[in-house]
């Protein structure tokens, strides 16, 4: 699994932006994320920190395809309309343990 570094949130926008940076190999990529303050608790992550949702959206992603395929700026929302399974995928995983 490539190495993936989450940093933010940053600004003081409405929505959380985070940085991301994808490591696998020689490839590194670099991504800006939108998190919309209701996405978290819809998917039941409202007691976890947004930074490890992020982390396990990219987990979730690439899974599915390689880093540089994921689009550069994006909102989490739209992960959803690329991979229908996306939000049954997520509720899931906020509520696995570790």
């Amino acid at each position: 699994m490539p190495e993936i570094t989450v940093t933010g949130p940053m600004g003081r926008a409405p929505d959380h932006t985070f940085h991301v940076e994808v490591r696998d190999g020689a490839i590194s990529t670099s991504h800006t994320v939108t998190v919309p303050p209701a996405l978290p608790r819809s998917l039941g992550w409202a007691d976890r920190h947004e930074g490890e949702m992020v982390r396990a959206s990219f987990e979730f992603l690439l899974e599915r395809e390689s880093a540089p395929q994921i689009l550069r700026r994006f909102n989490l929302e739209v992960i959803g309309d690329y991979f229908p399974e996306y939000r049954a995928e997520m509720a899931r995983r906020a509520t696995a343990p570790g």
